[in-house]
């Protein structure tokens, strides 16, 4: 009886210890002639059970102190067992004493291409080479962590922005493409190695004050709302070094409406400096930036 409570404890506190992302996984097969939906749904399953399943860190969460998240895979064509498309990871964070999430992550990755066997076996090994499948899920769930970090402590995310690091080098030698600096400007190779250059560190400082101003908000509306302010204009200072930077981009797909809703409505502050530092930084959102009236 005592060798069964001792098993079923260690099965628990395994369990636990071993969800830190709190992820939804979807297959899109729209674009697929006749797919076989087992397959997919198959597929699915192991993936959500990958990613929720799998220790990244380590460290044991409460279930609210999972990082909620989502890959949303479309799947453009497919051979065989080969497929290709594209991956879009999201992901939010709560802001403290509410029940606000702030979208962190909205990024949509086009060179996703993996080969799958339903019912293969899904591991994670930081050193080793399986599958691109693997390698890049096993990448977003390391960014998805690093950029979480960050938002609660400046540079926080450093470990898992390493691992990912790691998982990119390693993934070259599969020869997919997103990997490699040969295969674009807006790909995995260039995302991690901007997120851990010093060149851009700016973003992740960006990324920290941001936060820390959005987490005031219950206790000083305008004072948190002047350091959401701050921390966007730190942006300017980056794109006078660095126009039209990626890691901007990536910053402003996850960030344009919620930088919207802030600066039009509640308590108001200057934001003519503001409006005009976000058209020069990102014009793309022009249209956007026009609705903050203030």
């Amino acid at each position: 009886m005592n060798k069964i409570v001792t098993l079923l404890v260690f099965l628990f506190f395994g369990f636990a210890q071993a969800q830190q992302l709190n992820c939804t996984v979807t297959i899109n097969t729209e674009r697929l002639s006749n797919p076989n939906q087992q397959v997919f749904k198959t597929l699915q399953t192991s993936l959500s059970e990958f990613v929720n399943k799998t220790d990244w860190t380590g460290s044991v969460l409460k279930q609210n102190e999972r990082i909620n998240c989502s890959m949303y895979i479309t799947l453009s064509s497919n051979n065989s067992d080969q497929f290709t498309g594209t991956i879009q990871v999201q992901s939010s964070r709560l802001i403290f004493n509410s029940t606000y999430s702030s979208p962190v992550l909205n990024y949509n990755d086009k060179d996703f291409n993996f080969r799958y066997t339903e019912y293969e076996p899904l591991l994670f090994n930081p050193s080793t080479y399986d599958s691109n499948l693997v390698s890049v899920i096993s990448f977003y769930s390391y960014l998805i962590l690093a950029m979480d970090a960050d938002t609660f402590q400046m540079t926080g995310g450093n470990p898992y922005l390493e691992t990912a690091q790691n998982i990119a080098s390693v993934a070259q030698q599969g020869g997919s493409k997103g990997w490699s600096q040969s295969d674009g400007v807006q790909n995995r190779y260039y995302l991690i190695n901007d997120m851990t250059s010093p060149m851009y560190s700016d973003i992740r400082q960006t990324m920290f004050e941001y936060h820390r101003g959005l987490d005031g908000m219950s206790l000083d509306l305008k004072a948190s709302k002047e350091k959401v302010k701050a921390a966007i204009m730190i942006l300017g200072r980056l794109n006078s070094v660095k126009p039209n930077a990626f890691l901007t981009r990536v910053f402003f797909d996850a960030k344009s409406d919620e930088i919207v809703s802030i600066f039009s409505g509640g308590p108001s502050i200057p934001v003519g400096d503001l409006t005009d530092m976000l058209n020069k930084v990102s014009p793309l959102n022009a249209t956007k930036w026009s609705q903050i009236k203030f």
